[in-house]
């Protein structure tokens, strides 16, 4: 096993930093509709309402990993050129899947792009985060 010294995950901060925004404007939307509907908890029937919050919980499920295992790599002294490429696929997906599952609960475009690169880049992060930890 190989020493690792530990850096300041510079990129992924961005990236993390990028998707905290995200997630704040989708919470607002949340609340936003809670308030229209008069609904305090679940969607009370309203598609609007429950599309907002599969957008903000979609967001929430998915990207932490990503971004720890990003944040992992980079720490661990992985190109910085990878990391800034998963790391903007990975912010473009997430954007991408709350475009889409604003949109529609059904299937989209943009949910499926943005599900499908979420995946790729969590599987190529946890790759790349166990290359550095092995060598």
């Amino acid at each position: 096993m190989q020493h690792l010294t530990p850096l300041f995950p510079v990129v992924t901060t961005a990236a993390a930093a990028l998707l905290g925004l995200l997630s704040a404007f989708l919470m607002v939307r949340v609340i936003l509709n809670r308030v229209r509907f008069k609904v305090q908890t679940g969607d009370g029937g309203h598609a609007d309402l429950a599309q907002a919050i599969r957008a903000h919980g979609n967001l929430t499920e998915n990207a932490p990993m990503a971004l720890l295992l990003l944040a992992l790599a980079e720490a661990g002294g992985a190109h910085s050129g990878i990391v800034a490429g998963l790391a903007g696929a990975l912010v473009l997906a997430r954007l991408a899947s709350a475009w889409g599952l604003s949109r529609s609960l059904g299937l989209t475009t943009g949910r499926q792009a943005g599900a499908g690169l979420t995946i790729l880049v969590t599987v190529l992060a946890s790759l790349l985060a166990a290359s550095r930890l092995f060598g």
